[in-house]
């Protein structure tokens, strides 16, 4: 039998916890938009409340107990009174966008792997599986005409070869990075540093549809959040973040692009810069990241190479994965892209529970499961991989 069995999809039950996470979205939404709540508190709140809904419901003196400072107290009870979820839904569906969260099976594999990611992503368009195979292009709002023409050729060929290019849709080198991802026919994802239902700057709206058409728009900030100079520092963090690495193809020293660099660094993720003249003021930047350690890029082959994207092309053809025993095929056959407790997978597969969790551990070292926290687990769906149940 190829795929997973069929009789799984769509049960009442599954029908219901999806109904579940479909319901839990909103809270995911109100807490996006209090102000001092980010990753790291309200995980502290998942794991003291255990369920986002009762963090969200919870009384002041238990968040208090939860450990959540006065102010973030303050300025949630506020928004609790003043909100309406349900409405705030309806507005991001308007918007044309969804809502990922850390609970979604589809949050962005790499983004996840980063420090405290964000919570919540407000997405336009789609990420695929593909999107794994990612570079970021950054550069200078003030691109000298060297600068363009590098970014052109670097991002055409690096689209070519099946990468995902991800950037931030500002004027300058990020505009023509995603320009000549769409030009050579490939995917290219903009993270902005304002809501998503806002264009800026305002003259890229017809470049921001493009990507939402041919990859994705995304934000972690609330609807409505202005483009406000203080927002973009934060977002490079999930440019980078979303990137196998980040390339750096014109900037001076003072360059936003300098903080994406840092933030890959910080991340494990590897940094690329083009050199330039050591008498232009534009290169300043690309040079003294190269003069730290950065990898100097003269062709898209040091980028390709380097990452072990060579053959990309090819490993996206699809290819099958079979399961290595009769186990792990059964816990395959019982699982989906929803999350799936391990008790719940033990009563499917009539396997005991010390056996099945033992294999699920097996087969996340493998990248065949990931588990979504809570001991719940899902299919990890790699790129261009299918799993085959015979």
């Amino acid at each position: 039998m190829s795929g997973h069995q069929q009789s799984d999809r769509g049960g009442p039950s599954d029908q219901n916890d999806r109904r579940d996470r479909n319901a839990s979205v909103r809270f995911w939404v109100g807490f996006n938009i209090v102000r001092g709540i980010g990753p790291t508190r309200l995980r502290a709140l998942l794991d003291y409340f255990g369920d986002v809904e009762r963090a969200w419901h919870a009384p002041a003196a238990e968040l208090q107990r939860a450990g959540l400072d006065r102010r973030s107290r303050e300025n949630l009870l506020k928004v609790r009174a003043t909100y309406n979820l349900d409405l705030e839904l309806e507005k991001v569906t308007e918007a044309g966008a969804r809502v990922l969260t850390w609970e979604s099976a589809d949050y962005p594999r790499l983004l996840r792997e980063i420090h405290d990611p964000p919570p919540v992503l407000y997405v336009k368009g789609t990420i695929t599986e593909e999107d794994a195979w990612a570079v970021a292009v950054v550069g200078t709002r003030r691109a000298s005409p060297y600068g363009r023409e590098v970014t052109r050729r670097l991002t055409e060929a690096l689209a070519r070869s099946g990468i995902t290019i991800v950037s931030g849709m500002a004027r300058g080198i990020d505009a023509e990075a995603h320009w000549s991802a769409l030009k050579a026919g490939g995917r290219t994802i903009a993270v902005l540093g304002c809501g998503i239902d806002q264009v800026y700057p305002p003259e890229h709206r017809k470049l921001a549809a493009e990507i939402a058409a041919h990859g994705a728009v995304v934000s972690d900030y609330p609807l409505g959040t202005p483009p406000e100079g203080i927002n973009f520092p934060p977002r490079n963090r999930i440019i980078s973040g979303l990137s196998l690495g980040v390339l750096v193809t014109d900037a001076g020293v003072r360059s936003g692009a300098l903080i994406t660099a840092d933030f890959a660094a910080e991340q494990g993720r590897d940094v690329f810069a083009v050199p330039g003249s050591i008498l232009a003021r534009g290169c300043a930047g690309t040079n003294r990241l190269i003069r730290d350690g950065a990898h100097v890029v003269l062709g898209p082959e040091d980028i390709l190479e380097e990452l072990n994207l060579t053959m990309v092309a090819e490993q996206a053809e699809a290819r099958q994965v079979l399961p290595s025993d009769a186990t792990e095929a059964a816990l395959l056959a019982h699982m989906t892209e929803e999350p799936t407790h391990v008790d719940e997978l033990g009563r499917q597969v009539g396997l005991p529970i010390a056996l099945v969790t033992s294999t699920l551990a097996m087969m996340e070292l493998k990248g065949m499961v990931r588990q979504m926290g809570g001991m719940k687990y899902v299919v990890a769906r790699e790129p261009g991989v299918t799993y085959v149940v015979e």
